[in-house]
């Protein structure tokens, strides 16, 4: 339902209120802040219609109104004006992300996100196609194969194979050298497609070999890095609207330590571009009333290769972390790009 002028500015007035202090907010208050000129009873009846449409609720203990993960995506979404990074403060976090390492620039910038918001800061590690240069098989014993992976950068995976049948040393070095003369630079699921056409060329023995090699190198290349860093958990212990339900902190933990959900929240993200809000338990990914995530994609070289965000309360100056996300998204981006 669209909301009339006056409703907005109310809803916009509670919100921010709400925010800052964290206090159930009533309309003696609303018509002080809110600068309508209109009576108390008129802002209890406008109060009145956001309850009922879902805006805003009111605690038992309070005769004042909190916002609902439904009016905060409304305030977000159309209400809420961004702040603008101070440029010293950007310039300095520029160089906080000097050129290095892939991994420190990601740690760092988890850092970053925390410092910044106070809460806690999360960065998807670049997301690495599972392309091979090069693989050789080692046979250790009977039907025992270890299965040495060089990736592009020189970095090496190993795999124990077991087989059904105990491949000589001649056949394993044929196998190999078929595998990296016609498919050295490709990622394991290109070389997967293409094989299943080929192998009927192949002998049964030496095909069921490449098969199992191309599924545990797949596997290897995955494993090969972190999904993600985070940083900053602790802070959400001292945010009182986090700390004082233990259920919820437990939950919040377990969402940490599992790290599923939160992968595919921030998979989600990046498919989606730009700054994201994901409020309360409105993403079945993140379920947790008390808790939202913003986040933002990052790139290199103009491509997608990850997502970053701040994880924090739903009460949180959305205002001023959107801006944090977005430029720490750009700065990651930069120095990954130029690295």
């Amino acid at each position: 339902m669209q909301l009339d002028t006056r409703a907005q500015t109310l809803l916009k007035a509670l919100v921010e209120r709400y925010i800052a202090d964290g206090q159930p907010v009533g309309s003696r208050a609303l018509s002080k802040i809110s600068g309508l000129d209109v009576s108390p009873a008129t802002i209890r009846n406008i109060m009145a219609d956001l309850e009922d449409m879902g805006y805003v609720a009111s605690p038992h203990t309070s005769a004042g109104r909190v916002p609902t993960p439904r009016g905060y995506r409304l305030f977000v979404d159309t209400l809420l004006t961004v702040q603008h990074l101070d440029e010293a403060v950007v310039e300095a976090e520029r160089m906080r992300l000097p050129l290095q390492q892939p991994q420190k620039l990601i740690a760092n910038a988890a850092q970053m996100l925390s410092q910044l918001s106070q809460f806690a800061g999360v960065v998807q590690t670049p997301r690495r196609e599972s392309v091979f240069q090069q693989i050789e098989f080692l046979r250790l014993s009977e039907k025992r194969i270890l299965l040495v992976i060089v990736d592009p950068r020189g970095d090496v995976q190993n795999r124990l194979l077991l087989t059904e049948v105990d491949y000589t040393p001649a056949q394993l070095t044929q196998s190999a050298n078929y595998l990296n003369q016609n498919y050295a630079g490709l990622s394991f699921d290109e070389v997967r497609a293409r094989l299943t056409g080929e192998l009927r060329q192949l002998r049964d023995d030496i095909a069921c070999l490449m098969q199992a090699a191309v599924e545990a190198g797949s596997e290897a290349m995955a494993e090969q890095a972190d999904e993600m860093v985070i940083a900053g958990e602790r802070n959400l212990l001292s945010v009182t609207d986090l700390s004082s339900n233990m259920s919820s902190l437990r939950q919040m933990f377990e969402m940490f330590e599992q790290k599923t959900g939160l992968m595919q929240l921030l998979d989600t993200s990046s498919r989606a571009g730009g700054v994201q809000i994901f409020i309360g338990g409105e993403s079945s990914l993140v379920p947790l009333d008390e808790v939202s995530v913003v986040t933002a994609p990052y790139e290199v070289n103009g491509k997608i290769v990850g997502t970053l965000g701040v994880i924090g309360p739903t009460r949180m100056a959305y205002e001023r972390v959107i801006p944090i996300v977005d430029i720490t998204a750009k700065l990651l981006s930069s120095a990954l790009s130029h690295n």
